[in-house]
């Protein structure tokens, strides 16, 4: 009599136990997507990418530090959007192995610099920011009203199209010495980074800047940013405007 109430509680726990990981993913992944379904997701990403534009990489050129935790933020925001946003699973392993790579890349690069790993961080870089930019689109034009999460992730999606194409203008330096010409030469990849990233979004914003071009290929890519710039600001409130008219008509 006494081992029945153990056998059962033992029985009970056998069946319930397969199901307490998936129980765990479950809610996890429901956690995220409301974490992303809100305001919450977008604004710290609005902020860390606010920060590391404004502040740390006008600090860096200074020679001041304190871009590590701000670039573990984006990462780690990028891998949980690119984990609850609706896509296939393709594209998810995809953004995921290529966050994941320009992370590996660029952490190496900086502890054992040298020009492969710093071209080649370049080009994993810009090609993960843009692969994001899709990602943070997708989160605004999902279905529902025109909110303030669609505004911040308009600035977000600003924001990234700005830092892949300075990474895309650190390759190209790179890979070819001289291409621009700077009014004092940046004395280490920081500086350069910092430099570069001023230049791309006074292109991006056609303010312009005191950064000469001479390379082809930059100068195309000079021209693409421009064109980008004037287009992207048009083109997104033209999409918010006709998503509230057809929110307004369906209520």
């Amino acid at each position: 009599m006494t081992n029945e109430p153990q056998q059962t509680r033992q029985t009970h726990e056998a069946h319930q136990s397969p199901q307490a990981p998936q129980t765990r993913t479950a809610i996890f992944h429901m956690n995220m997507s409301e974490f992303w379904s809100g305001d919450l997701g977008l604004t710290l990403m609005t902020i860390s990418l606010c920060a590391l534009v404004l502040v740390i990489n006008p600090l860096r050129e200074a020679g001041i530090y304190g871009r590590v935790f701000f670039d573990v933020l984006v990462v780690t925001l990028m891998i949980s959007g690119a984990l609850v946003v609706k896509q296939s699973r393709v594209a998810t392993a995809l953004v995921v192995g290529f966050v994941v790579a320009s992370a590996v890349v660029l952490i190496t690069g900086r502890l054992h610099p040298t020009p492969f790993f710093h071209q080649f961080g370049s080009i994993l870089a810009s090609i993960t920011l843009l692969l994001y930019v899709r990602i943070v689109l997708l989160v605004m034009f999902r279905g529902g009203q025109v909110t303030w999460s669609r505004i911040q992730g308009g600035v977000c999606v600003y924001l990234l199209l700005g830092m892949a194409w300075a990474s895309a203008y650190q390759f190209v330096e790179q890979r070819y010495p001289g291409s621009f010409v700077f009014a004092s030469a940046p004395m280490d990849m920081d500086q350069m980074t910092a430099k570069l990233t001023y230049f791309s979004f006074g292109t991006l914003t056609t303010v312009g800047s005191d950064i000469s071009v001479l390379n082809p290929y930059a100068r195309s890519l000079t021209i693409a940013e421009a064109i980008v710039g004037q287009l992207f600001p048009a083109i997104f409130i033209g999409a918010l405007v006709a998503m509230a008219m057809q929110s307004r008509a369906k209520s």
